[in-house]
């Protein structure tokens, strides 16, 4: 691992074997988001305009 500071900014060079390795592991680690159903989106979506007009 080599430091590296470039305009005052610190950079970290690593072997592209560890970079893939650290890619991989936070791939795993990383949970996308849910997708609705269209009748869990559509009964969110209505949820939501009734809290929007009531606050109108």
């Amino acid at each position: 691992m080599t430091h590296i500071t470039i305009e005052n900014k610190k950079y970290v060079l690593i072997p592209e074997e560890s970079y893939k390795a650290l890619q991989k592991s936070a791939a795993l680690k990383h949970h996308p988001e849910k997708t609705f159903s269209i009748a869990g989106a559509r009964a969110l979506s209505k949820k939501l305009i009734r809290k929007w007009s009531a606050e109108k």
